[in-house]
């Protein structure tokens, strides 16, 4: 299946005179291809995109089209017997397949951090939520244990958390999913990546925290500059953060371009049905605004 690619088309931000050269991407997927060494059997089929400063990319697809997939490559966590075959990924100019694990420990949380579906999953229940965070920050960035906990405070009011001496005290099963995603993204943010991937980060979330999330992360790329890459089956969630969209179908990019181009004048049948699926979500209301403009 060939993908519909549009690098360029009506609805798309205007092009303006290069006054400077072009920002280097952060992250770079160039044709990359996942395989199963136990069924020799190609999952992902050539998934590329760049990821420059400040700049949100969505991949939108069905449960197992490889979007997944596709991030943990990014991220070099695929799962057991799950291997690149083809392609490369580069993060800060550098393929990550020349990775030393001590590089990769360097690059994760200060270059790139990641934001998963189940906060729970990925925090100590038996250690207080604000020393996890601390203690990200006294590795990374070898401060003193108070000065760690100074910063862990701030970011917990950065992500917009009630009470931050509260919650810093609390363990995972004190609070809510929405508080646990702000308590994970603190943590992903500690130490100030370029770029985050943002997994089903919202999916179990009630439509009103998700909002509140996707706020804070729009919030934070407004202010930071830091690159998003937004993995989702939800358009609506796509359409209102992203600059471009890629969508998946069994491990194959079946569509590729501007966001707002793609959701308008959808090309491929399953985009247009995936568009169909979410009218009832409300999908309409992040895309009135941008055809005005």
């Amino acid at each position: 299946m060939r993908t519909l690619s549009r690098n360029t088309a009506a609805g798309s931000a205007p092009q303006h005179a290069p006054a400077a050269p072009a920002a280097p991407p952060v992250i770079a997927v160039r044709d990359v291809r996942i395989s199963d060494r136990v069924t020799d059997r190609e999952i992902v089929h050539g998934v590329g995109f760049e990821l420059t400063p400040g700049k949100a990319v969505g991949i939108v697809g069905e449960s197992g089209s490889g979007k997944t997939l596709t991030c943990r490559a990014v991220l070099g966590i695929l799962p057991p017997h799950f291997e690149v075959s083809g392609g490369s990924v580069e993060i800060d100019g550098t393929d990550i397949a020349t990775l030393t694990p001590r590089q990769w420990t360097a690059l994760r949380g200060t270059t790139v951090g990641a934001v998963f579906q189940d906060p729970a999953s990925y925090l100590n229940p038996s250690i207080r939520v604000g020393a996890q965070i601390a203690e990200v920050i006294r590795v990374k960035k070898g401060v003193k244990r108070r000065e760690a906990r100074r910063q862990a405070l701030e970011l917990l009011r950065a992500v917009r958390l009630r009470d931050p001496e509260l919650v810093y005290g609390q363990y995972t099963y004190e609070l809510s999913g929405g508080m646990l995603q702000r308590v994970l993204i603190a943590a992903a943010i500690a130490v100030e990546p370029r770029a985050l991937i943002a997994d089903e980060a919202t999916t179990a979330l009630d439509v009103t925290v998700q909002a509140e999330i996707l706020d804070l992360l729009a919030e934070l790329r407004e202010r930071t500059g830091l690159a998003l890459v937004v993995v989702s089956h939800d358009l609506a969630v796509v359409a209102q953060l992203c600059d471009e969209v890629l969508v998946m179908r069994q491990g194959e990019v079946v569509e590729q371009g501007p966001t707002h181009s793609v959701l308008h004048d959808p090309q491929h049948a399953y985009t247009r049905l995936l568009m169909a699926e979410h009218e009832q979500y409300g999908l309409d209301k992040f895309l009135t605004p941008k055809e005005a403009s």
